[in-house]
């Protein structure tokens, strides 16, 4: 399989429908997070509409440059999630993620396997390859997250 693939198949499933590695994905987790729920805030934690968004906007930001805009993504703006007023708000985040994470991993398999090599924007970032594994690891310490803050809604 070429690392491109890999790569795709590996981001699939920590959002969309894998189990290999935490036995669970973003997709299964947030499944039945009523919005009520997704914007409960436990102490200092952050919300898991919070960081649901979050994640999005690393991978919306990746995206606009693998179709060839600029990176634009700033981490003082990743956390700046608009009100979350009904389960409609809360279902169109999901529905924007879910694309998004689709969009992702369609471009990245469209890429040769050599693009995986070359500096992502400025050198300061490093390779394609670096940022896809680390937008993969990322999501993985923020999907642990949520499940713990589900664990920690539901006790009473």
């Amino acid at each position: 399989m070429s690392s491109v693939l890999e790569l795709s198949k590996r981001f699939t499933e920590v959002l969309l429908d894998g189990l290999w590695i935490a036995n669970t994905n973003f997709k299964d987790q947030l499944s039945d997070v009523t919005w009520e729920q997704a914007v409960t805030k436990i102490d200092s934690l952050n919300t898991i509409a919070m960081l649901s968004f979050h994640i999005d906007y690393y991978i919306a930001g990746l995206i606009n440059v693998f179709e060839g805009g600029a990176f634009e993504i700033k981490d003082k703006f990743s956390f700046d999630l608009p009100a979350i007023e009904s389960q409609q708000q809360w279902e169109a985040l999901l529905n924007k993620l879910w694309k998004d994470s689709e969009n992702f991993a369609t471009l990245l398999e469209q890429m040769p396997d050599s693009k995986m090599d070359e500096v992502f924007v400025d050198e300061k970032y490093g390779t394609y390859q670096r940022n896809i594994d680390g937008m993969i690891e990322h999501c993985y310490y923020h999907l642990g997250q949520i499940t713990l803050i589900k664990k920690l809604l539901k006790t009473p």
